[in-house]
């Protein structure tokens, strides 16, 4: 299942809709990933039963399957230089 990527604006200004949702929201700041919502399926979302959850877990591992480990920590480490350069 593919996820959506939104800015902290959009999500902000349009969360009842990704409340209602069944598609994994991936928030950004400046391109860059901050947290991803994964919606839970059920008539009463405020009393997600332990099923709910390993459903959204297993559709969160499918949405990151096609991730490539050996980048992510390339791409790590270079925020991580990034960080610690005094020019931000």
């Amino acid at each position: 299942m593919a996820s959506i990527k939104v800015g902290v604006r959009e999500f902000r200004e349009r969360i009842a809709t990704f409340l209602e949702s069944d598609t994994p929201v991936a928030v950004t700041r400046r391109g860059e990933t901050l947290g991803v919502y994964v919606p839970t399926r059920g008539k009463n979302r405020k009393t997600a039963e332990l099923s709910e959850l390993k459903a959204a877990a297993t559709r969160l591992a499918t949405a990151l399957a096609d991730l490539d480990e050996e980048e992510i920590v390339a791409e790590f480490k270079a925020a991580r230089r990034k960080g610690k350069s005094p020019a931000r």
